[in-house]
């Protein structure tokens, strides 16, 4: 098998296992999950992401008390059974399985559902584009909710205009894409957008700034428009499955490729990050 499920300690088929009906994820999207990149086995920054996995259940309030410990012991269980090779290990807690009704159950038990998958990586040199959209998406993006219909919207929309990813942006201020992070170049800096409530805090985005400011390259925090990235020198599209690639097109607009040099550093300096933590080089 190559797609290994797990639901609530119970390990198959992904394709065959089954959920309560009822789940409140089902009915509400009443769920939060994170997505890790594992390599022969071994995932790269997992702290980061139970870290955020936590986070996301306590804004949630979705009283997830398995003890972190007890969720990595259960992890490994089901990365002994998943093949080598570059996987997506995906974790998703929702609220539990209770009639349906808006209200939060009182007595409903949190429901830990997980999988992994074969994931295609990248190659260093893909060159992506973009397709900017109005961000359409609820004032809650910094918590990683499976309420993603609006990016699966967006992410259609991107992919039927023959571009790589979104470009989301409320008004003229860039927020990010569809499932991934948008950084740029400018000067010999890099410019993150801050982080609020439009924002997801993005792992790859947090290991970047942390291997620019460890390299001694600036790192700016604020808002940049769409002319602003159009004119960046470089603009990085950032996530777990997408590691760093570069954007050299904005709605069939050319754009980068100002500063190869240092952005094939950052990328570079990634993917050592990667090889430290999983003894795997991409």
């Amino acid at each position: 098998m190559d797609r290994i499920g797990y639901f609530n300690g119970e390990i198959g088929n992904l394709d065959t296992m089954q959920i309560p009906l009822c789940d409140r994820s089902v009915f509400y999207g009443d769920a939060v999950y994170d997505a890790i990149l594992v390599l022969d086995r071994k995932p790269f920054t997992l702290d980061l992401h139970l870290d955020r996995l936590y986070r996301s259940c306590a804004l949630t309030e979705i009283a997830f008390s398995m003890a972190r410990e007890t969720l990595v012991s259960e992890i490994n269980r089901l990365l002994d059974c998943s093949p080598l090779g570059a996987l997506m290990l995906y974790i998703q807690v929702t609220r539990g399985a209770a009639p349906r009704k808006h209200e939060f159950p009182k007595d409903a038990t949190p429901n830990l559902i997980m999988y992994t998958a074969p994931v295609p990586l990248p190659s260093r040199d893909k060159k992506a584009t973009l397709h900017s959209i109005e961000d359409l998406r609820f004032q809650y993006c910094n918590i990683k909710t499976t309420n993603l219909l609006p990016n699966v919207f967006a992410a259609q929309k991107a992919t039927a205009a023959g571009a790589t990813e979104a470009l989301l942006h409320r008004g003229e201020r860039v927020t990010e894409a569809a499932h991934s992070s948008i950084l740029m170049l400018k000067d010999g800096a890099l410019v993150v957008p801050p982080l609020d409530n439009l924002i997801l805090p993005g792992i790859t985005r947090a290991v970047t700034i942390a291997l620019c400011e460890e390299h001694h390259i600036p790192v700016e925090t604020r808002i940049f428009t769409v002319e602003e990235l159009k004119a960046a020198d470089e603009i990085l599209l950032c996530s777990t499955t997408k590691n760093i690639v570069f954007v050299y097109g904005i709605d069939g607009e050319a754009v980068g490729g100002k500063d190869p040099e240092l952005a094939k550093k950052i990328q570079d300096w990634f993917l050592e990050e990667v090889y430290k933590e999983t003894g795997v080089r991409l």
